[in-house]
C-alpha cells in the first residue's frame, strides 16, 4: 500500500519547489572535471571571509559540544550600539532567510494575504505560500517595485508586505521620498518589512534608510544580513530590527540556538573590523563598474544594481538568445553565475562580483559562448 504524502501536506506547501542555490563549485568540478572555476552565482563575498571573524570562529569552535547562547546576549548588544537600537528590538536569525519566515510565520495563514513585487526575492513567495496565505504580486516599474502599486493592492486581508531594498536579483533600489509615502499610506495593522540585505554597498545620497522609520512606524520590521557584505554566508546569520512589542512575537516562534556559537562569535568579531567592511564596499564598487563597462562593450543590457550583483539579458546581435543555454556554456568555461527564470526573467542571467580577475574571466569567456550558439 503506498500513501500519497504529498495530498497530506499543506496546500500551500503542495505547489512549492525547492529553492534553489547557485550551483556550487565542488558540483561543477564533479560534473564537468574541471579545475580553477570561479563561482559568480551567490553574491558572496570575493574576499573570503575576514581574518577577525575566522579567529573568533576558531576559538568558539573549542565549545562546540555546549549549546550556543540562545538569546544571542553579545551580538544584540554590539548591534545595539552599531545601530542605535535596543537589543529589544532585535531577533535574530539563522541568515536574514530565517527571520523571513519567522515574520510569514507569525502573521500570516489561510485567509490572508502578502503583498510583494514581481522579480523580488524569491523567498517571499517560498514563505507566504507555506502558511497557506494568499500571495498579491504587483507588476514591477522599470526592474523595481512599484510602490504605488503596492499600495493600491493592499486587500482587508493582508497582513504583510514584503520590499527589498535593493532588490535582488535586480539590485534596483527605492528613493526615500517614494518609501515615505509609501509608508505614510499602508493602515497600521499591515507589517511592513525592509529587506535590507544588501544595504552596506548602498552609496546613494537619496537611499532611505529602514532604521531611521522605526520610531515613526511601528509596523516596521528591517531584515539585514552577514551573508553579504560580511562574508559569512556560510556560517548563517542574519537578524531583523523591529519594535519590542513585534520582537517579542517573532522569538515565540523563533527554534532555540538557531544561529550557532561559532556564528554568533564570528559576527561580533567582524562587525569590529572596519577595514575588511571598506574594502568590500570599494572591490564591489569597482567590480559594478568593470561588469556594467564589460556589457556595454558587448552591447548587452545591463539592469542598473547597487548591490553586489548585476543582471544582464543574454541576446546577440540585439536579440535575445536562450539564458539558460548561456548559463551552460558558461558552466563548461569554468564560470557559474545565476539563472533568474525563476524571477519571471527568461532571457537574464545574474551576475555576483568577484575580484577583479574573476570578473575578467567571465567578461572573456561570455562573448565566445555567446558567439557559439
Amino acid at each position: 500500500m503506498s500513501c500519497d504524502f504529498i495530498a497530506l501536506a499543506n496546500v500551500g506547501v503542495q505547489a512549492l519547489q525547492p529553492y534553489q542555490p547557485g550551483k556550487p563549485i565542488e558540483e561543477l568540478e564533479r560534473e564537468l572535471g574541471l579545475k580553477d572555476v570561479v563561482k559568480l552565482a551567490s553574491n558572496e563575498n570575493p574576499l573570503g571571509a575576514s581574518e577577525m571573524a575566522v579567529e573568533a570562529c576558531r576559538k568558539a569552535a573549542e565549545g562546540m559540544y555546549l549549546y550556543p547562547d540562545s538569546s544571542g546576549f553579545e551580538l544584540k548588544n554590539k548591534l545595539s550600539e552599531r545601530l542605535k537600537v535596543s537589543p529589544k528590538q532585535i531577533t535574530l536569525g539563522n541568515g536574514s532567510n530565517d527571520v523571513l519566515d519567522l515574520i510569514a510565520r507569525v502573521f500570516l495563514e489561510p485567509g490572508k494575504s502578502a503583498v510583494f513585487s514581481q522579480h523580488a526575492f524569491v523567498v517571499y513567495p517560498i514563505a507566504v505560500k507555506a502558511c497557506g496565505a494568499r500571495a498579491i504580486v504587483t507588476p514591477a516599474k522599470n526592474w523595481g517595485h512599484d510602490l504605488d502599486l503596492m499600495a493600491a493592492a493592499i486587500e482587508d486581508d493582508t497582513k504583510v508586505v514584503f520590499i527589498a531594498n535593493p532588490n535582488n536579483p535586480t539590485g534596483t533600489w527605492l528613493r526615500k521620498t517614494e518609501l515615505e509615502a509609501f509608508l505614510a499610506k499602508v493602515p497600521e495593522h499591515v507589517i511592513v518589512v525592509l529587506d535590507e540585505a544588501y544595504v552596506e554597498y548602498v552609496d546613494e545620497p537619496d537611499y532611505p534608510n529602514g532604521l531611521d522609520y522605526l520610531a515613526g512606524y511601528p509596523n516596521v520590521i528591517v531584515t539585514r544580513t552577514f551573508s553579504k557584505a560580511y562574508g559569512l554566508a556560510g556560517l548563517r546569520v542574519g537578524y531583523a530590527i523591529s519594535s519590542p512589542e513585534i520582537c517579542d512575537l517573532l522569538n515565540r516562534v523563533r527554534a532555540p540556538f538557531n544561529v550557532s556559537t561559532q556564528a554568533l562569535a564570528a559576527a561580533v568579531a567582524v562587525l569590529d573590523d572596519a577595514e575588511y567592511l571598506r574594502k568590500s564596499r570599494e572591490v564591489n564598487a569597482a567590480g559594478l563598474k568593470q561588469l556594467a563597462a564589460g556589457f556595454d562593450r558587448l552591447g548587452l543590457e545591463w539592469i542598473p544594481s547597487v548591490g553586489n550583483f548585476i543582471a544582464f539579458r543574454t541576446s546577440k546581435d540585439g536579440v535575445s538568445v536562450n539564458a539558460a543555454q548561456v548559463y551552460q556554456g558558461l558552466l563548461h568555461k569554468g564560470v557559474i553565475v545565476r539563472p533568474v527564470g525563476v524571477y519571471a526573467m527568461p532571457d537574464f542571467l545574474r551576475v555576483s562580483v568577484g575580484l577583479e580577475s574573476e570578473n575578467a574571466r567571465f567578461l572573456e569567456v561570455l562573448p565566445n559562448v555567446l558567439d557559439a550558439l
